[in-house]
């Protein structure tokens, strides 16, 4: 058995309280982790922490980019145990689209267009919750997410735990502190 996280947050920006706003979510964004570090990372964001709109697939990481900037970004870390066999496809398709980034898009669109219950998609364009959706599909891991998804429908998955919640910057500082015991 191998364990992925399902990192939720909330940086704070002016895109995360417009999104907030309007869904009357907790939390705005959503990201992948293959590691309790969250040192592999991944989602689909801005690609620069100054523009929101300009966005594609991310390794996030919270020493860099959009989550150094926004040192106060508030996360939930939950953790699902997934077979090796499910962990495997899903590491290949993460290193696939990795190395393909540039083959694909941020759905900019499709993210306002759920507020409204419109599905908006194209072939190899995802923001982050249609990203995490797609590969866990894609890994053979059931999920049993709506069709129109946002990064709160992630909350309460069945058979995960809440490993985390608090300050994502604290998170990294606890770990510290607790892989030197």
């Amino acid at each position: 058995m191998k364990k992925i996280y399902f990192v939720l947050t909330d940086t704070g920006t002016m895109l995360s309280r417009i999104i907030k706003f309007f869904m009357k979510d907790e939390y705005a964004h959503i990201s992948l982790s293959l590691d309790k570090d969250l040192n592999h990372m991944y989602s689909f964001g801005r690609l620069n922490p100054y523009n929101p709109f300009i966005g594609g697939f991310i390794h996030e990481s919270t020493r860099r980019g959009t989550f150094k900037r926004f040192k106060n970004t508030r996360a939930r870390i939950t953790v699902l145990n997934v077979t090796d066999e499910q962990y495997e496809k899903l590491r290949f398709l993460i290193l696939n689209i990795k190395h393909n980034r540039k083959s694909f898009s941020f759905n900019v669109l499709g993210l306002f267009a759920i507020y409204f219950k419109i599905k908006l998609s194209k072939k190899r364009c995802f923001y982050c919750a249609e990203f995490i959706k797609y590969i866990t599909e894609k890994s053979e891991i059931d999920l049993n997410l709506p069709e129109l998804i946002r990064p709160e429908d992630f909350r309460d998955i069945a058979n995960t735990k809440v490993v985390y919640l608090g300050l994502l910057q604290a998170y990294n500082k606890r770990l510290l502190v607790t892989n030197k015991e």
